[in-house]
């Protein structure tokens, strides 16, 4: 039996299909959960299949399309050619939403696009205005549209923005961690923009209003956080959360039998309910914004 590992072996296999033809320069080879349903391995392992296949590179990230096959330089031109700040942003973007933010550096990135780390900073000075540009990329991805008359109206759809925003690309809630030392990124500041249009009808103080902005931006913000933080978890350990919770039901179990905690024992004893990061985006974004509501009310009254 061959020791080599699952992931190498599926980059073997896509590499053939490259080098034989089957896939051509521009063809899209198989995502990640193309690779985990032919092959039947799980998340990390075609990730990982892909990393290798960039790293050999035969394959690069395209924007919008995938990863795809490298098509033959042109006759005396080396890949540096090509280069150029929005290819470097696009190929970095590809990247943290495969591996994440911590996989992402100047030399992994200058090897995935085949040039030097001095090729790239030509065009981009470092990882942090790298980041910034990605930021700026994402966030002028999907437009906001008209900002609506009722306040409540445009900060829900802001908030689902944003939630999108997380979804699509998990390492943006990590890049936009900072409060007091804001991403000083047009688009990004432009959703505050926005936010605030939504609000300047409203009775609210400035303060009132700017503290309304940061805590939807907050709470959303920990959604998309813990939401990232459970893709990695079922990357790395390559099960479900049904299949992780099968595994921990006897501790939790044995735990509430005890008696040590009544209160939550009961609670679990109650009846089935739903419990996802999803319900739970919900339920506090209708809390956020009813909490707002009453302040509303109050600053009128």
């Amino acid at each position: 039996m061959s020791s080599r590992p699952p992931y190498l072996s599926i980059a073997a296999e896509i590499g053939r299909r490259i080098r034989t033809g089957e896939l051509a320069p521009g063809a899209r080879v198989p995502s990640t959960r193309a690779i985990t349903r032919e092959w039947g391995v799980a998340m990390a392992t075609a990730t990982k299949a892909l990393a290798a296949l960039r790293q050999e590179g035969l394959v690069r990230p395209e924007p919008g399309v995938g990863t795809v096959v490298v098509g033959p330089s042109a006759e005396g031109a080396g890949p540096a050619a090509g280069l150029s700040r929005e290819r470097i942003v696009a190929a970095a973007v590809a990247l943290a939403d495969a591996e994440g933010l911590g996989a992402l550096t100047m030399r992994r990135l200058a090897t995935l696009l085949s040039v030097s780390t001095t090729a790239l900073h030509r065009h981009v000075p470092g990882s942090g205005e790298l980041v910034r540009l990605m930021t700026d990329a994402v966030c002028a991805e999907v437009p906001l549209g008209p900002v609506p008359a009722d306040w409540r109206t445009g900060l829900e759809r802001a908030a689902r923005w944003l939630r999108g925003v997380y979804t699509r690309h998990g390492w943006m809630a990590h890049a936009m961690a900072g409060f007091l030392r804001p991403v000083a990124a047009p688009h990004a500041m432009a959703y505050t923009e926005w936010v605030l249009a939504v609000l300047r009808s409203t009775p609210m103080t400035a303060e009132q209003k700017l503290h309304s902005h940061l805590a939807i931006f907050a709470y959303v913000q920990g959604v998309g956080m813990a939401d990232d933080l459970e893709v990695r978890a079922r990357q790395d350990s390559g099960i479900s959360d049904d299949e992780w919770m099968d595994q921990n039901e006897p501790r939790f179990d044995a735990i509430q039998s005890s008696g040590t905690y009544p209160f939550l024992h009961a609670l679990t004893m109650e009846g089935d309910f739903v419990l996802s990061l999803e319900s739970l985006f919900e339920f506090g974004l209708r809390r956020t914004l009813d909490g707002i509501a009453v302040m509303i009310g109050e600053t009128s009254a």
